[in-house]
């Protein structure tokens, strides 16, 4: 018994560390430790700022991309300043005809590989010192563009910047918006301490030299973050770069939307590079281990917390309390369905998306990832 005990305190400690202690301390080190840009200048009048190139990769967008393109081009940044390219993914619909005559300045019509390889042609093709990314049913804030590049400016280690993105669904029941303050609050934190440990793919931006052509099936949102610092740059977060996007209106929608977002995720974890530590540093090694790594791994250790819990409930009431707690949380989340509160939603939120973590390894090893996409139910 004494090594189930150890393996229960070990993974009930890893558990809340992952889920906040690890928000404590970064907030302490943040404050304690902080890494200010070593910046040469700024640039804040028009004469300064640099030429932009924003790509929207886009599969079957007919419904949404003319407002996109519309709104790029309602941006506060200089018109000559700002290229719009719309990279298309093999789209089938009318997506490539109604980009042109939203006024877009190219539109690649690309043979299907996937969004990856459509936003490296369109990166190949791009004019601009900054290349910016968007997706299709993200709307930018008029001065989101200028925030997004201003961390660039002056800055010369810094070759990655992501926004931030407000997720939005006026008639859903989805709690990822809970989650989601709570990872944008993580990331502000990080990037004061050192980078950020992950994006997304709503409004980001890298310098022309920084970018880095991945895997097809590897995303950018994970990929590139952790690639710039072992290449020498800094992965900031720029939270007034504000973006927001329509979200899965369910709860198992949103399983659904994570389960095949981790088809991507885990291939970067297992045989990306992202557990090999050389290059990261102390401080962003740290980040990785809590942020990614153990979060990654919070199914596993639920599951293995569960099951010492129930060999343990009769040797003490520590065990028997954490029983009792792990299957009032799973009580909560079954009983979310039939009645939608608050406190229940939330719970079957926690389950659900800790669930497609272990979902989306297990698709990763049944059969190969494939590097198309499709847009989530609801999200347009």
């Amino acid at each position: 018994m004494p090594l189930v005990k150890l393996l229960f305190w070990l993974c009930a400690a890893l558990v809340v560390y992952a889920q906040a202690g690890y928000g404590v301390v970064l907030a302490l080190l943040a404050k304690l430790l902080p890494k200010p840009l070593a910046r040469t200048g700024a640039a804040s009048a028009d004469a300064t700022l640099p030429s932009v190139t924003v790509i929207v990769a886009a599969y079957q967008e007919e419904s949404v991309i003319a407002d996109k393109v519309a709104n790029l081009r309602a941006l506060d940044y200089p018109a000559d300043l700002l290229e719009i390219v719309v990279a298309c993914d093999g789209s089938p619909d009318a997506t490539p005809q109604r980009a042109r005559e939203a006024g877009a300045d190219q539109v690649l019509e690309l043979p299907r590989g996937g969004k990856i390889r459509a936003q490296d042609a369109a990166v190949r093709a791009a004019s601009g010192r900054i290349v910016a990314f968007s997706d299709a049913n993200a709307f930018w804030e008029p001065d989101a563009l200028r925030k997004l590049v201003a961390p660039f400016a002056g800055a010369p280690e810094v070759g990655y910047v992501c926004g931030q993105v407000a997720f939005v669904n006026e008639g859903g029941t989805n709690q990822e918006g809970l989650y989601w303050r709570y990872e944008m609050a993580l990331r502000g934190l990080e990037s004061r301490l050192a980078s950020v440990t992950g994006g997304n793919g709503a409004i980001y931006a890298t310098r022309r030299e920084a970018y880095i052509e991945v895997d097809p099936i590897m995303g950018h949102d994970l990929s590139f973050p952790f690639k710039m610092v072992k290449n020498g740059w800094r992965a900031l977060y720029a939270a007034e770069a504000r973006a927001t996007e329509k979200m899965v209106p369910s709860i198992e929608g949103e399983f659904a939307r994570k389960r095949r977002m981790m088809t991507h995720g885990w291939p970067i974890v297992l045989h990306g590079g992202m557990l090999d530590f050389k290059g990261y540093g102390p401080r962003y090694g740290l980040m990785i281990f809590s942020h990614r790594l153990l979060r990654y791994a919070t199914p596993f250790l639920h599951a293995a917390l569960l099951s010492t819990s129930v060999v343990l409930a009769r040797r003490g009431r520590p065990y028997a309390l954490a029983l009792a707690a792990q299957l009032v949380i799973v009580a909560a989340a079954l009983l979310a369905r039939a009645i939608p509160a608050r406190p229940l939603l939330v719970a079957r939120y926690y389950v659900l998306t800790t669930a497609a973590l272990g979902a989306g390894l297990f698709d990763v090893l049944r059969e190969p990832t494939e590097a198309g996409w499709e847009p989530p139910e609801g999200t347009r």
